[in-house]
């Protein structure tokens, strides 16, 4: 499934924003990567973030990740840039962006 997002970031934050995300720490990548994601991409336009994450269940997830400490510090950590965090609880798998369009691949195939 592929899930997309919205944050945002306090103004100012945008160069700190980008430094952290330049390290962010092995273990948290695999305790990503162990909770079901096979990818994570962020991009930002001005303070507005967008991310897309391929996994097998949003839900299952954030729930993996909701107490392990290395994500518990890092959302911390994060959360000082933000101006609007989104819910990385389980109570925050509701909240992707609807999707409204999407380009199928098997669309037009063959012509």
């Amino acid at each position: 499934m592929r899930i997309a997002l919205h944050t945002k970031l306090k103004p100012g934050a945008e160069a700190e924003y980008e430094a952290a995300h330049r390290a962010v720490p092995g273990e948290l990548v695999a305790a990503i990567r162990a909770a079901g994601a096979t990818s994570w991409t962020i991009w930002r336009s001005g303070t507005d973030l967008f991310h897309v994450i391929d996994c097998a269940a949003y839900d299952v997830l954030l729930s993996r990740l909701a107490e392990l400490p290395v994500n518990v510090e890092w959302q911390l950590r994060i959360n000082e840039y933000l101006e609007a965090a989104h819910d990385y609880s389980a109570v925050g798998a509701d909240a992707a962006l609807p999707v409204v369009w999407e380009l199928d691949p098997s669309d037009g195939a063959g012509e």
